[in-house]
């Protein structure tokens, strides 16, 4: 299939004119993350065949492929064309092009939930508490309640001391329940911003008046020379029943208030069943707990808050209809209000959550749900699979053997086979032939599950290779097996750019004030053009 060129005007166009597309982006995060056009989604080249189907349900969904202007985007059009999606375009000259035709640039990722919370923060004045304030009541022995509202894995590594769980998506179940501790002030933290201005406005919108963002969330904290809770173990407990029923009342006064959509479990069905035909984005905003104890088949587990902050990592046509449940409609509400709030309008409630579902005689499906990978069963009959056993006879026989380690260079760097590379997969076509020409090289590929590795040695077998093996099981199966491990970027083939580290997560503090500044400097930028 010819794959039909689109101009930089012409995309400019299609932006301006809110038309239906997805302008998928498919160079590393890092490169992403350096400047990338506004609205694209990020869907590195290495995760096409694991995403695609999520971001793109419609086949029919004009597609405009964007990179760096060399072969990569060429050969992912290529693959999302072979893949069944007929409406396949790519922008002439990409983002290079782009640029010098003197359009803007973003930088950053999960830009427009960044933007849309500094909206809030400026247009609603949520109001703000400095790290300093916070310790000073503290100390002076005043009621504060501080809710963390980031995800339980974030908590986890760390808070502000004394500092609660409570994820951003589930602020609305605690609502009732804080209204019944008036003198009590109520403070919001997130690793940065968004979740922290979201979390508190969303309180405010539910009735409360005393609460507050904690300005600039951890990295503040520690900004400010105050020092963080490491592995908080305090037990975690749920709001009361009172204060869920409430939250469920507060919700429809909400739903009613900003007519938010409900859709029936039959209109559901009706919509499940023609994903292929029409986009649909299903998502469960419980936590992810209560997702794999029972959820409803093909709905994807997006706990709320992270819905709100990582919206353009979920949704790449923003016309498609989004459906959010949850155990009743209250989290669900208010992500969909959310949602209505940053311009997806087609955002939709199921009306009585999950109950509803089963209410209705339909089953739910337990556990996390098995990630379809395209193209895996034609990849894994184009190459050799071993066993963990056949591995160490050729790690101990086979003396010019190439070892590629085709996870994230974050997993290598933790441990790989020793005297294994590392390299990308989006790069394979264009770096391996020119780094290793002999088409006879032995090769060995390997990643954390085996799936990447068989993607990737079925490319090697396509581009000539004629000795190329993938170790079934990946690094998973040699860790279980108590072998020797190799540390560190001891062998990058390509730039490792596969991963864009949160600065709260490097305790960079140079990285965090350039990252708060750029943050806030989107909130500035909203100001000047109100």
């Amino acid at each position: 299939m010819t794959i039909a060129p689109i101009s930089c005007d012409s995309l400019k166009r299609l932006i301006d004119n809110g038309e239906s597309y997805a302008l998928l982006d498919v160079r590393e995060p890092g490169e992403y993350n350096l400047g990338h056009i506004p609205g694209a989604t990020s869907l590195p080249r290495r995760d096409i065949e694991f995403r695609v189907r999520e971001l793109v349900p419609d086949l029919d969904t004009p597609i405009i492929v964007v990179g760096d202007g060399r072969e990569r985007e060429k050969l992912a059009a290529a693959t999302f064309s072979f893949f069944g999606y007929r409406n396949v375009q790519l922008l002439e000259g990409s983002v290079p092009a782009w640029q010098k035709s003197g359009y803007f640039l973003a930088t950053g990722i999960n830009v427009p939930s960044k933007e849309f919370g500094e909206k809030i923060h400026i247009e609603r004045r949520v109001p703000e508490i400095a790290p300093q304030e916070l310790q000073a009541r503290t100390h002076r022995g005043e009621r504060v309640l501080l809710l963390d509202a980031r995800t339980p894995d974030e908590y986890r590594r760390f808070c502000i001391p004394g500092g609660v769980n409570i994820p951003g998506g589930d602020l609305i179940l605690w609502a009732e329940e804080l209204k019944r501790d008036p003198q009590a002030t109520v403070v919001i933290n997130c690793a940065g911003r968004t979740r922290s201005i979201i979390g508190t406005q969303t309180l405010r919108r539910l009735g409360l008046s005393n609460v507050f963002a904690l300005k600039n969330g951890t990295m503040g904290w520690l900004l400010a020379g105050l020092e963080l809770e490491r592995h908080p173990n305090r037990k975690s407990y749920g709001p009361s029943e009172m204060s869920r029923s409430a939250a469920e009342e507060l919700a429809a006064r909400i739903a009613n208030a900003e007519n938010i959509p409900f859709i029936s479990v039959s209109d559901l069905r009706n919509l499940l069943s023609q994903r292929d035909r029409k986009t649909l984005y299903p998502i469960d905003v419980r936590s992810f707990e209560e997702y794999v104890s029972g959820h409803i088949p093909d709905f994807l587990s997006v706990p709320g808050g992270q819905a709100v902050q990582r919206a353009d990592d979920y949704i790449a046509v923003r016309d498609g209809a989004i459906v959010f449940t949850c155990d009743r409609t209250a989290r669900a509400t208010m992500a969909a209000y959310w949602y209505r709030e940053m311009g997806f309008r087609n955002s939709f409630v199921l009306r009585g959550g999950i109950e509803g579902w089963v209410k209705s005689g339909h089953e739910l499906e337990a556990g996390q749900p098995a990630k379809s990978v395209l193209g895996i069963e034609r990849a894994r009959s184009l190459v050799s699979l071993i066993s963990c056993q056949e591995l160490e006879s050729r790690l101990a026989n086979s003396k010019d053997l190439l070892i590629l380690d085709a996870g994230l260079s974050a997993e290598y760097e933790q441990g790989h086979l020793p005297g294994a590379a590392w390299i990308s997969r989006g790069w394979l076509e264009e770096k391996i032939p020119q780094l290793y020409p002999n088409r006879q090289q032995p090769i060995l590929v390997i990643c954390p599950n085996g799936e990447q590795s068989t993607l990737a040695g079925a490319t090697l077998t396509e581009l000539g290779y004629k000795n190329v093996c993938v170790v079934e099981g990946g690094m998973q199966s040699w860790q279980s097996a108590g072998q020797p491990l190799e540390t560190g970027l001891t062998k990058a083939l390509v730039e490792p750019n596969d991963v864009v580290l949160s600065a709260s997560m490097t305790g960079d503090k140079s990285a965090m004030r350039s990252y708060l500044e750029w943050e806030i400097a989107l909130g500035k930028k909203r100001r000047r053009l109100s």
